[in-house]
């Protein structure tokens, strides 16, 4: 049964929050977060804010999955992930 569109971006948002507020996470949340954001790009209505925002969050989950030291990249990216998640509330 696939998920619906609200339950995908709470998805995203869990695991956003986790990587900020535990500075770690892992290659699989990353690909994880990649294809949650794909699956989210196609949405109809998604404006221009938005799909900025996942824009980022994609590139960002694709560092993330080819990075040798993923915590340091969940670190470096603190501000970023708060401002994502303030984002997503903005478009749920």
């Amino acid at each position: 049964m696939p998920i619906s569109h609200q339950d995908k971006l709470n998805l995203l948002k869990d695991i956003l929050n986790n990587h900020q507020m535990d500075c770690c996470g892992s290659v699989s949340e990353c690909e994880q977060l990649k294809r949650l954001v794909k699956s989210l790009m196609v949405h109809p209505n998604l404006d221009e804010h938005a799909q900025s925002a996942l824009e980022e969050i994609y590139k960002y989950s694709q560092h993330g999955i080819n990075s040798v030291h993923l915590d340091n990249h969940i670190e470096s990216h603190q501000n970023n992930l708060s401002q994502w998640v303030s984002d997503i509330n903005q478009f749920t």
